[in-house]
């Protein structure tokens, strides 16, 4: 679209001419992804993204689940993402955040509790603390997760779960919120809990910590296998 108007011929055959022109020379020393972001305009992307495979993402034979800007350099300047997945019987998605990204979260398959917290000061009605949203989902049911809220999934079922999740940011990132605590120094998380831990309960929970995104429940498991 044109953000003047254009109030005669020779003002609009100068505009045509201009956007016809020949994006120049990508930068060899550049990726895609930031040509893209350089690129002077929307026309010029297609000089980059210059064969139609560029708008094709294969998840089969792509090197990530999660098609961003940096594998998938079409989305650049989109403000989109999205990963399929197969959520393992038993797993957890340990909580975390996008600090860039609300997510939608669709459930194709199989069934799946969440569990989401606002930001500070949204309080429960009832119970007058922080508020913490819980969810039950099964196939063809989704919910969302505000950019920068606290998250997680479960399965808790013996059948894996299959789901879609997109993401409002081409580069949504990712923050696992209780590894990251634990790096803070311990006088600041001993002041933080009250002191009722020590700095022995400290080195304890960090020797036992889950600090992988998405990790099995062992009672889940005895509970499947039985």
């Amino acid at each position: 679209m044109f953000t003047n108007t254009m109030i005669n011929s020779a003002g609009i055959a100068l505009a045509f001419s201009l956007l016809a022109s020949a994006a120049p020379a990508p930068s060899p020393q550049l990726s895609i992804t930031a040509q893209l972001k350089l690129a002077d305009t929307t026309i010029d992307r297609y000089s980059i993204l210059d064969k139609d495979t560029d708008f094709v993402y294969d998840f089969n034979k792509g090197p990530s689940p999660l098609a961003n800007r940096k594998v998938f350099p079409a989305l650049e300047g989109t403000g989109l993402a999205l990963a399929p997945a197969t959520v393992p019987p038993c797993t957890i998605a340990a909580l975390h955040i996008h600090p860039r990204a609300a997510e939608i979260f669709y459930v194709v398959s199989g069934k799946l509790q969440t569990r989401m917290i606002p930001e500070s000061g949204a309080i429960d009605l009832v119970t007058k603390k922080q508020r913490v949203v819980k969810t039950v989902l099964t196939s063809n049911q989704t919910t969302i997760f505000p950019q920068g809220s606290f998250h997680m999934q479960m399965n808790a079922e013996c059948q894996p779960a299959t789901v879609v999740v997109a993401f409002s940011s081409d580069d949504p990132g990712a923050s696992l919120i209780i590894p990251g605590l634990f790096e803070l120094d311990d006088g600041l998380l001993l002041d933080s809990f009250g002191g009722s831990l020590t700095k022995a309960d400290l080195g304890e929970i960090r020797r036992v910590l889950e600090t992988d995104p998405i990790f099995q429940v062992d009672e889940c498991k005895k509970k499947c296998v039985a």
